[in-house]
């Protein structure tokens, strides 16, 4: 049965630096169905929707779409608002009264969930409707999927900055922490592993929440790397939990700031760095000891896309338009890896994918969970895109002492 009506695209969560890709991909394969009377792009994600906050894409042009396209960030804007079984109800009462019948969402696992409840309500009310859930996350932890739309992008950009970390410390020695963003998996902070050429290079140490983070083990960890190297760079997702599932945020800090959904505030304050570098100080004696925590730019530097990431990102988009528009079905698009390298996509209830996490596998890390293996680093060099760069060190030889032999 093919559905006459509208479309309706938002964007949810965290932007990336190619979820505009994924929007501009579904609103172009949509205007090239008749059935579709008006792409309607919804402003700040499910809010612009319950507001009747719409703007009419189908008047925008080709060429403008793909400018966005290559522009980081969301083009609609975005939220960070969890609808309950309430505000979904109000989501699909604004959906039904503009005559929407196709919902795109793209988004984490918390607009899975959203696309999900929606979809429940149109079809207790006997109301034809199709929804796809359109992957997004910087994180990579989104069920099935071998990856996400964003990831790649956001960890080159943590690669290539440790590029340049190892070439500065390298210079002028000392302990460097760099805290990536990461609640639950690893796999962004576990890409500073890319920066590694040679074998003195860093991060000599990656942490990641799939293993536990023992403050003892760190500080020996830390204590070993120095005194090999005579300098240390490390890499910490900012999710890492002792062996009892406490953040260690949490655990070092004395005031925890949480957000709205009640989860500790991990992001933005550079605390976790400055603990970690003040434990350091105090217990290796160490006196050159800097942190920096990579924030924002890791979802959105336009410097750092991955040519890969764009294409995938795109053709996601343009996968879900036709899964609605010419298979007449609901779902989350997922992307399979095929051979080396390729990807394919297809369509799963999205009940396989909304509110669940995926972390790294046991393979992709070190026995001693304080580094990954070659296995990861196969994993993700694809995804990296091409032109990838590389440092390089002088090599001339060495001029023979005259006066201080």
């Amino acid at each position: 049965m093919q559905l006459t009506g509208k479309v309706v695209i938002a964007q949810g969560g965290g932007p990336t630096a190619v979820i505009n890709q994924s929007m501009v991909g579904a609103v172009l394969e949509s205007r090239k169905f008749p059935q579709i009377t008006r792409v309607y792009g919804a402003i700040n994600g499910v809010e612009g929707i319950v507001n009747e906050q719409f703007m009419d894409l189908s008047q925008e042009t080709t060429n403008n779409l793909e400018k966005v396209a290559a522009t980081p960030a969301s083009g609609l804007l975005s939220t960070r608002v969890k609808p309950d079984e309430k505000y979904c109800e109000e989501i699909f009462k604004v959906m039904k009264a503009h005559d929407v019948r196709y919902f795109f969402y793209i988004g984490g696992n918390d607009s899975s969930d959203t696309v999900r409840i929606v979809n429940d309500y149109a079809k207790a009310s006997h109301y034809d409707f199709r929804a796809i859930h359109i992957p997004k996350t910087i994180d990579n932890d989104l069920m099935l999927n071998d990856h996400t739309p964003g990831y790649g992008s956001a960890a080159r950009y943590v690669s290539e900055a440790f590029i340049g970390i190892n070439q500065d410390t390298r210079a002028l020695p000392g302990v460097y922490i760099a805290v990536i963003m990461g609640r639950h998996a690893g796999f962004l902070t576990a890409a500073a592993s890319m920066a590694k050429k040679y074998e003195d290079d860093g991060p000599h140490l990656i942490y990641v929440p799939e293993r536990p983070f023992i403050v003892d083990d760190f500080l020996a960890d830390v204590k070993e790397q120095y005194e090999k190297h005579g300098r240390c760079v490390i890499a910490v997702s900012e999710g890492i939990e002792d062996e009892n599932h406490v953040s260690i945020a949490a655990k070092l800090s004395k005031n925890v700031e949480v957000d709205a959904h009640g989860n500790i505030q991990l992001s933005g304050s550079g605390a976790l760095g400055d603990m970690l570098s003040n434990l350091i100080k105090e217990r290796l004696g160490i006196g050159r000891v800097r942190a920096d925590t990579l924030g924002y730019a890791q979802r959105n530097f336009i410097g750092s896309i991955s040519n890969v990431d764009q294409i995938e990102a795109r053709e996601v988009g343009e996968k879900a338009a036709q899964y609605a528009l010419l298979y007449n079905r609901d779902g989350s698009v997922v992307m399979d890896r095929v051979g080396d390298y390729a990807v394919d996509y297809r369509l799963v209830d999205i009940a396989e994918i909304a509110g669940k996490t995926k972390t790294m596998p046991a393979e992709f890390l070190n026995a001693r969970g304080n580094n990954v293996t070659d296995a990861f680093k196969n994993y993700l060099r694809p995804l990296l895109g091409t032109n990838y760069p590389t440092a390089h060190r002088l090599r001339a030889p060495m001029v023979e002492k005259i006066l201080k032999k």
